[in-house]
């Protein structure tokens, strides 16, 4: 093989550029398919390429020979081309990457961590939680396609905008792939039948249920939020979700009257909360007055997974106060700035300064006294904790509450919805409270709604309104009656 030299320079002209280049003649590769060869060397590193005619590896090689000798290029030791080939496709490649469409996960990903400093644990896990159901329409299917659960599970992960340079699990890594890979570009929201399957994907679950009503609503909320941004910045011309209209679904605003104890109910249910567990490990008894704040004060639990005795008005005789200043809602690590699960927030609905001060009854301060002294304050003050001292996890609160419903309930009763969760002892006492005859504004105040949230949930656990509005129906009959 005959060599021809060509320019060479003394040094480089710049980082990864070098003249020190030598060009060869066209060669034969033995080959049927591509059987001309040329072969240059940039900085002792030998480049080739295999053409199909001579004229082409020779109208090839002219090419390099007038960057080398006519104009004078430095030649990048990488990929063996020209300076200005090298510019040629990084200004082709920057400008193809400016005009390709924004893909859908890249966009989520941008989204969420544009959102990530101002939004708490639970908006976070909530939004993320959204605008993955609709992934499961954004990603084309094929062979191979992971399980939807896995592509879920992926999505929540690679969204984290810590996650973003880290490789994924190795259980998820395939439907990331696929999430990466795969996802549709975000205008086709735009395409009626893709956004038939996103309003799908809002409405149900996996197993293909009906997705409860407060889910279905928090999915198309985080949509639309994202959808909005998406017009903000220019890359959809308008929000598709504002011309679909609004699914009716059945709503859990209401209060179902069946998760209702009544008094006697109520004091049985605290009574085997304390059966749960040893004797020896207390893990029931340590949280009979946990239970105790939700249905005498109407705490929500993460407001008493907070409650420090700071927070606490105490006195031996009497109504006592217990202040609420911070809630403690369990989200997931990834969600949280702190890297725990349980999140540390302001009252919900409240400027983060603010407090709430709710008035219990000595009833309820007898079950704290009682608490705190067997079992004195967990780390930070907080009145309630674990064995260990730490934050009291929902999982924990959940289990024990599911065995004491076995306890204090008859065997047909399990089954049913009474007092199905910890958060219905809360429905309960705000019930007690408004058929008692507090004013609903007074209940708002102590519970931290609104009294319209308050006269729209509990307005069917109210007793006395029908047999009141039929004594009025009552009377105005027989004045008519009267009048004939």
């Amino acid at each position: 093989m005959h060599e021809e030299p060509s320019g060479r320079a003394r040094g480089s002209a710049r980082s990864g550029y070098s003249f020190d280049v030598k060009l060869w003649r066209v060669s034969k590769t033995g080959r049927k398919s591509r059987p001309f060869r040329l072969r240059w060397v940039v900085a002792g590193r030998v480049h080739g390429d295999t053409f199909t005619t001579s004229a082409l590896a020779e109208s090839r090689r002219s090419e390099l020979w007038q960057a080398m000798n006519r104009r004078g290029e430095a030649f990048d030791v990488d990929s063996g081309l020209p300076e200005s080939e090298v510019r040629a496709a990084v200004a082709a490649a920057e400008e193809a990457s400016a005009k390709a469409p924004m893909r859908w996960f890249e966009f989520c990903r941008k989204y969420v961590a544009s959102r990530w400093r101002t939004s708490a644990a639970k908006t976070r896990e909530g939004m993320a939680d959204g605008l993955a159901a609709v992934a499961l329409a954004m990603v084309r299917r094929g062979d191979g396609v992971p399980a939807d659960e896995h592509l879920r599970l992926a999505f929540r992960w690679g969204v984290v905008p810590g996650n973003a340079r880290e490789e994924p699990p190795v259980d998820l890594k395939p439907a990331y792939d696929w999430l990466t890979t795969a996802d549709r570009p975000l205008s086709d929201l735009v395409d009626t039948e893709v956004f038939e399957d996103v309003l799908y994907r809002l409405s149900y679950r996996l197993d293909g249920a009906p997705a409860a009503a407060d889910t279905y609503k928090r999915r198309r909320r985080a949509l639309n939020t994202a959808l909005e941004h998406a017009v903000m910045v220019g890359e959809l011309p308008e929000n598709p979700l504002q011309r679909t209209r609004r699914k009716h679904v059945g709503s859990h605003d209401v209060v179902d009257r069946r998760v209702l104890v009544n008094p006697v109910q109520g004091r049985q249910m605290l009574a085997a909360v304390s059966y749960v567990g040893s004797w020896h490990r207390c893990r029931g008894r340590r949280l009979v007055a946990f239970y105790a704040v939700l249905y005498y004060a109407a705490l929500r639990p993460a407001e008493a997974v907070g409650l420090r005795l700071a927070d606490c008005h105490l006195p031996d005789n009497g109504w006592g106060t217990l202040t609420l200043r911070e809630t403690r809602p369990v989200s997931g690590k990834q969600w949280t700035d702190s890297g725990e699960r349980h999140d540390r927030r302001g009252l919900k609905a409240r400027e983060a300064t603010t407090d709430r001060p709710v008035p219990i009854p000595p009833v309820l301060v007898a079950i704290l006294l009682a608490h705190l002294k067997e079992f004195g304050t967990a780390k930070e003050g907080r009145v309630f904790g674990n064995e260990r001292g730490a934050v009291v996890g929902s999982s924990t609160y959940w289990r024990v509450w599911e065995e004491a419903r076995e306890y204090a309930l008859p065997p047909e009763r399990v089954e049913s919805p009474l007092a199905g969760r910890p958060y219905d002892l809360r429905h309960a006492c705000i019930t007690r409270w408004l058929n008692a005859g507090v004013p609903i504004a007074e209940v708002a105040r102590r519970v931290g709604n609104s009294p319209e949230v308050i006269h729209r949930r509990y307005h069917g656990c109210i007793d006395g309104h029908e047999e009141a509005a039929n004594a009025k129906i009552t009377k105005d009959l027989e004045e008519e009656g009267d009048t004939a």
